[in-house]
C-alpha cells in the first residue's frame, strides 16, 4: 500500500502548496485592502473548487467501474496520457509563472473587489479550480495504476494536510521556504513519475486494443525479477516500471523523460534570477514582504523593485527585513497603515506608496437595512451543485439496461417475443412457458458463441438475462432438461463491434484431449510401477541410500500426473497421502504411500519398519494402473486442472507443508508445472480459437517458473524451500502467482455447455 503512496502524497503537497499559496495572496490582498468582510466569499469560491474537484474524481470511478473490460483499459490509458498532459503543463507553468503569481492574484482581487460578491467567489473558485482538477484527475490514474485506492489516498492526504500545514505557516511568518528550490526539485520527480504513468497509460491503450503491439516486449525480465518482491513493487508503485514493458511502453518513458526533462532543465538555468540587494541596501525604515518564490512579494513585485522603496509596504514586524528567497506572507493583522502614512479612516482601505486609489467597492459597507438570506446558503450551494451534476452524471452515464423484451424460453416456442434490440447493454426476461426445467443462451447463430446464460430456469418462472448487444446476428437457443436444444429465429442488429462472446464448449469438443491426456498418464502409471517395484527392492534389500534417489524418482513421476487426481480415487490417499488431521500425525498407522516412506528415509528409521510401507506402496500403485482404464474421467475435469494443479503447489510445495524431511518439494513442484503443461498441451486447439492470446502469455510465465526451479538443484540435488534465500523464495512465489492469475480463465472458456 505505501509504495504506491509518494506519488500522490508528492501530488498532493505541490498542488496544495500551489493552491495554498494562492489562496494566501488572496488573503493577503483583501486584509491589506480592509474587506475582511469579503473573506467569506474567498472561501467559498475555494468549497467549491474543492466541491468540484471531488465530484470530478467521482465521476471518473464511477464512469469507469461501469464501463466493458477493453473500454476501462482504453478509458483509463487515455486519462492516464491526459494527466500526464496536465502535470506537464503544471510543472512548465509554475517554473514560468512563479515570479508574476502574485501581481497577477491581486490585480484580478483588486477588479473583483469593484465587481460584487460573485467575481470575487469566481476568482477565488478559479484560481484554486485548476489545481483540484489536477490532482483528481492524477490520483484516479495512480489508484487505478497501483490497483488499490488506500495508499494512494493516503499518500495524497497526508500531501495536502502538509502543504496546509506550511501555508498557515509562510502566511503566520512562523515558516520560511525557498520555493523555487522546492518547486524545481518537485518538478524534476514529477517529471519522472510523469513519464513511468504514460507509460502505464499507453499499456492500458494496447491492452483495450486503441494502441498495436502488447506483445512486442522491449523488456522482459520477469525471470530475473520477481515482481511480489519489496523493491519490485517500491520501483512499481513509484515509478510505474515493470519487470515486462513493450516497444510502445519504453521508448515512450525514455523519450519522454529524455524531452522533458532537458527542457525542464534548460529552463530552470535560463531563468535563474541575478543576484537580489542585500538587506543593507534598502532605506532604513521600510521592509520588503518577501515574494512567493525568490525576491517575488505577495504583491508581485521583484527584490530590486521592493529594495527600491518603489512599492514597500511597512511590515507588521518591521525588525528586520526577510530573506528574498523566502515566501513571508502577512498575518492576519498585517492590515496597519502603511509607513510614513497618517492615520487611515475609519472604514477606507489604506492606499499603499505609489499605488492608486482603492477601487470603488473596497469600501466597508454599511450595515444593511434589509433581510439578508442565510450566510449558509451560497456555501451549500457551492457544494450541493458540482455533488449534483455529478450524481446525474453517474446517473445517467453509466450504461443501464434498456426497456427489457419478455421472451419466452420452452422447447416449442423458443425465442418468441424477441425483436432486434438497439446496441448497448440490454435486459432480456426470459419466461419459462413450457413444462420443464431449461437452460437458455443468447448466442451468435453463425458460430454458437454465447453472449449470455441463465441455467435452471424452472417452468413458469422468469428472470433477467442482461448481456451487452453490439452490430451482428443473434438467436436464443433453450435446452429444456432431457429435450433437444431448440433455436429461435435470428435476429440482425446494426451497429459496431464490441460484444464478447464464448464459443461453447461439448462434451465431444473435450473427447480427444481427454483421450491424449488418459494416454499420458496410462504411460506415466506404467512407469510409475516399475520405479515403485525398484524403490520397494531397494528398501526390501537395505540399500537406504538407493531408495532416497528412487523416492524421489518415482515420487516425481506421480506429482507429474496431476489432473488425473480426481479420478484415481482412494487410491491417491493411500499412495500420496500427507499425516495432515490423522489422529497419530506420522506415527500414525493409517499413514502411508509416498510420504510415509519419505519420514522414515529422511528420519533415520532402518530398513525394517520401511519394508511393509513399501511393499503397499508397490501394491497400490499396481492396482491403481489396472483399475485406471475403467475409472471414469469426467471431461469437464481438465479445464479445471489447468490452475488447480498450481494453486495445491503453491498452497503445499511452496510452503514447505507437504515435506516430511527429504527437502525435495522444488522437485515435486517441477514435476507439477510439468503436468501442467502437458495438459495446455491436450487443450491448445480448443484455447487458441477461444483467446489466441493467452497461451503465449502463459507460455512465457512457465518458462519464467522453470527457470526459476533449474536455478534451486544441482543434478539430483535440490534446494529445501526453507534454504532459499527471501529474494529467490520471493521470485518464485511471484511467478507462480502471475501464472495462477494468467490460467484463470481457462475454467470459463472451456466450461461444457449445452447450447454447443
Amino acid at each position: 500500500m505505501w509504495d504506491d503512496a509518494f506519488p500522490s502524497f508528492l501530488i498532493g503537497l505541490r498542488e496544495g502548496l500551489e493552491a495554498g499559496l494562492v489562496v494566501s495572496i488572496l488573503v493577503a490582498t483583501l486584509v491589506r485592502a480592509e474587506a475582511r468582510s469579503r473573506l467569506p466569499q474567498v472561501w467559498t469560491g475555494v468549497l467549491a473548487a474543492i466541491a468540484l474537484a471531488m465530484s470530478f474524481g467521482a465521476v471518473l470511478t464511477f464512469t469507469a467501474a461501469s464501463l466493458p473490460e477493453a473500454a476501462q483499459e482504453a478509458f483509463g490509458g487515455a486519462l492516464s496520457v491526459i494527466a500526464v498532459a496536465f502535470v506537464t503543463a503544471m510543472v512548465f507553468w509554475m517554473r514560468r509563472s512563479a515570479r508574476n503569481l502574485s501581481g497577477e492574484i491581486r490585480a484580478k482581487v483588486t477588479g473583483a473587489l469593484s465587481m460584487g460578491a460573485g467575481m470575487l467567489v469566481l476568482t477565488s473558485f478559479l484560481a484554486v479550480g485548476r489545481e483540484g482538477l489536477e490532482t483528481a484527475l492524477f490520483l484516479w490514474t495512480t489508484a487505478r495504476a497501483a490497483g488499490e485506492s488506500a495508499g494512494p489516498l493516503s499518500g495524497a492526504a497526508v500531501g495536502l494536510v502538509l502543504a496546509a500545514g506550511l501555508c498557515w505557516g509562510l502566511y503566520r511568518r512562523v515558516l520560511k521556504i525557498n520555493l523555487t528550490r522546492f518547486f524545481t526539485a518537485t518538478g524534476v520527480v514529477l517529471i519522472v513519475i510523469a513519464a513511468g504513468v504514460l507509460g502505464y497509460g499507453l499499456r492500458d491503450l494496447q491492452e483495450g486494443g486503441v494502441l498495436p503491439g502488447g506483445t512486442s516486449y522491449a523488456v522482459d525480465l520477469g525471470g530475473s525479477v520477481d515482481a511480489s518482491s519489496w523493491y519490485s513493487t517500491l520501483v512499481q508503485g513509484v515509478l510505474n516500471l515493470t519487470p515486462t514493458m513493450t516497444w510502445l511502453q519504453t521508448l515512450a518513458y525514455g523519450g519522454y523523460l529524455a524531452v522533458v526533462m532537458t527542457l525542464f532543465v534548460r529552463g530552470v538555468r535560463s531563468s535563474a534570477p541575478a543576484r537580489p540587494a542585500s538587506p543593507a541596501d534598502r532605506p532604513r525604515g521600510t521592509v520588503t514582504t518577501a515574494g512567493a518564490v525568490n525576491g517575488t512579494d505577495v504583491q508581485g513585485r521583484t527584490g530590486s523593485e521592493a529594495g527600491s522603496g518603489r512599492e514597500s509596504v511597512a511590515a507588521p514586524q518591521a525588525a528586520e527585513p526577510e530573506p528574498e528567497a523566502d515566501y513571508d506572507a502577512p498575518t492576519a493583522d498585517s492590515d496597519a497603515p502603511t509607513a510614513g502614512a497618517g492615520p487611515a479612516e475609519p472604514g477606507t482601505a489604506v492606499p499603499e506608496p505609489g499605488a492608486e486609489e482603492p477601487a470603488a467597492g473596497t469600501r466597508k459597507a454599511a450595515a444593511p437595512t434589509s433581510r439578508r438570506r442565510p450566510a449558509w446558503v451560497v456555501p451549500v450551494a457551492v457544494v450541493a451543485v458540482p455533488a449534483v451534476i455529478a450524481g446525474l452524471a453517474v446517473g445517467l452515464g453509466r450504461p443501464k439496461p434498456a426497456g427489457a423484451q419478455t421472451v419466452a424460453v420452452s422447447g416449442t416456442d423458443c425465442g418468441e417475443g424477441f425483436t432486434a434490440p438497439r446496441p448497448g447493454r440490454q435486459a432480456f426476461q426470459m419466461h419459462n412457458t413450457g413444462s420443464r426445467t431449461s437452460e437458455v443462451y443468447l448466442i451468435d447463430p453463425a458460430t454458437g458463441a454465447v453472449y449470455g446464460e441463465i441455467e435452471g430456469l424452472a417452468p413458469g418462472t422468469t428472470r433477467d438475462l442482461v448481456a451487452t448487444v453490439a452490430g451482428g446476428s443473434y438467436a436464443w437457443r433453450c435446452v429444456p432438461t432431457g429435450a433437444r436444444a431448440v433455436t429461435s429465429r435470428a435476429v440482425h442488429v446494426r451497429g459496431g463491434a464490441g460484444a464478447r462472446a464464448v464459443v461453447p464448449v461439448s462434451e465431444q469438443d473435450l473427447a480427444a484431449p481427454l483421450a491424449r491426456y488418459k494416454q499420458y498418464v496410462g504411460a506415466g502409471l506404467a512407469a510409475l510401477v516399475t520405479q515403485a517395484g525398484r524403490l520397494n527392492d531397494d528398501i526390501q534389500h537395505g540399500r537406504l541410500d538407493d531408495a532416497r534417489a528412487d523416492w524421489l524418482t518415482a515420487h516425481r513421476t506421480y506429482a507429474s500426473l496431476g489432473a488425473a487426481y480426481g479420478t484415481f480415487e482412494d487410491f491417491d490417499q493411500k499412495i500420496d497421502g500427507r499425516p495432515d488431521g490423522l489422529p497419530g500425525g506420522a506415527q500414525d498407522p493409517g499413514f502411508s504411500g509416498f510420504h510415509r516412506i519419505e519420514y522414515g528415509l529422511w528420519h533415520g528409521r532402518d530398513a525394517d519398519r520401511l519394508k511393509a510401507p513399501a511393499r503397499q506402496l508397490a501394491t497400490d500403485v499396481e492396482g491403481l494402473r489396472k483399475a485406471f482404464p475403467t475409472q471414469e474421467f469426467d471431461p469437464g475435469d481438465l479445464p479445471l486442472r489447468a490452475h488447480e494443479i498450481l494453486e495445491n503447489t503453491l498452497q503445499f510445495e511452496l510452503t514447505g507443508q507437504a515435506d516430511q524431511g527429504s527437502g525435495t518439494e522444488l522437485a515435486t513442484a517441477d514435476a507439477n508445472l510439468a503436468g501442467t503443461r502437458e495438459l495446455l498441451t491436450v487443450l491448445q486447439p480448443l484455447l487458441t480459437r477461444r483467446a489466441p492470446h493467452l497461451l503465449p502469455t502463459v507460455d512465457a510465465d512457465i518458462t519464467r517458473v522453470q527457470k526459476l526451479l533449474d536455478a534451486a538443484h544441482d543434478g539430483g540435488h535440490w534446494t529445501p524451500v526453507d534454504r532459499l534465500d527471501t529474494i529467490a523464495g520471493a521470485r518464485l512465489d511471484g511467478a507462480t502467482g502471475q501464472l495462477l492469475e494468467d490460467l484463470a480463465p481457462v475454467p470459463d472458456l472451456l466450461e461444457i455447455r449445452k447450447s454447443a
